[in-house]
């Protein structure tokens, strides 16, 4: 059994005990928060599991060795590369640091080491998101011709964070998913607005070039007085919809399209209506999924689907988005570094 402390005990921080306490490569040995009575009351009284407010003992006890990031964004590079730079594998909240340069740091702090670097890209360990990724990846879905996302909802305004790097991390880590290999990002335009005067923008919509001349887009906002989680992934072959608040049929797949004839002699448009197939899906706790995956990484000695890599990826695209913001929405490069 691979030793976890959790550093963090606020939001997240307690889904992240659960999970890892449900999981058997793990075993939960600390749960470290600079509130302490918050880490005693999230582990309950008769728990076993150590809380302390001392980061630098838990990075020195020997029993563990992993640990799981839960505190905000701007204290992810010092926490994680501390806890990397004490020979512990790593799991991270998203995002994985405040910019790409200080995920960069982090990214070649674990490859030096030979640690597992990880992020807690959640959603891309839903049975959808899975579903989706073998859609694609084995194409049956045709070549990708675009992707919208909606997520909305009457949200907790963050405040040291824009709804760009709330909200769109969960929209950017799905699609650097399941995208086919040889496709990748390649300029991303950002629109928003601050209607609240709160000084950062509280909805937002991204557009992000694809490498093969298609189109991925996302609209995020914390103002919506209704809960909306779609996601369209447009193919060539077929069209997957996946409702995220659709418990009974969450994703379906359908044969209807749009058809273009090249024969020089009669183009034309022509309408495809087919079936509907709604996919049967496994049940289960998305971060469930996230922490055998985390065991499997550290026990096999292998990079984890949402590494480090990727954590870089997501942070490129956001750096990209909010430059474009700024720039007033114009389309902004996305540094592909060597990643």
């Amino acid at each position: 059994m691979v030793g976890v402390a959790v550093i963090g005990a606020g939001y997240w921080g307690p889904n992240l005990v659960r999970n890892i306490q449900a999981t058997p490569q793990l075993h939960l040995k600390t749960l470290c928060d600079l509130n302490v009575t918050r880490a005693r009351e999230v582990l309950g009284r008769y728990s076993t599991v150590r809380a302390t407010e001392s980061l630098s003992e838990t990075l020195a006890d020997p029993d563990i060795q992993a640990v799981a990031v839960a505190t905000p964004a701007a204290t992810h590079l010092d926490v994680a590369l501390a806890a990397l730079e004490a020979g512990k594998h790593v799991l991270v909240e998203k995002p994985l640091a405040s910019s790409y340069e200080d995920g960069l740091k982090l990214v070649n702090a674990a490859a030096e080491r030979g640690l597992v670097l990880m992020l807690d890209h959640t959603f891309c360990y839903t049975p959808v998101v899975q579903r989706l990724r073998r859609l694609v990846h084995d194409g049956e879905l045709g070549d990708i011709q675009y992707i919208d996302s909606v997520r909305i909802n009457l949200g907790l305004v963050q405040p040291d964070i824009d709804v760009l790097w709330d909200l769109a991390p969960h929209d950017l880590s799905i699609l650097d998913s399941i995208l086919p290999p040889g496709v990748t990002p390649v300029a991303v335009a950002a629109h928003g607005s601050d209607p609240m005067h709160t000084g950062k923008a509280c909805v937002a919509y991204i557009s992000v070039q694809l490498s093969n001349g298609a189109i991925a887009h996302a609209h995020v906002n914390w103002l919506s007085p209704t809960k909306i989680r779609t996601m369209i992934v447009g193919g060539s072959k077929h069209t997957a919809v996946w409702n995220d608040l659709d418990p009974t049929q969450p994703l379906a797949v359908y044969n209807r399209g749009v058809d273009w004839s090249e024969n020089p002699e009669a183009k034309r448009v022509s309408y495809r209506i087919g079936d509907m197939v709604a996919p049967a899906l496994p049940t289960g706790e998305a971060l469930r999924g996230v922490m055998a995956e985390f065991a499997a990484a550290i026990i096999e000695g292998r990079a984890p689907l949402t590494d480090g890599r990727s954590g870089l990826r997501v942070l490129a695209q956001l750096e990209a988005a909010s430059a474009s913001y700024a720039a007033g929405g114009t389309f902004v490069p996305v540094n592909g570094g060597t990643f």
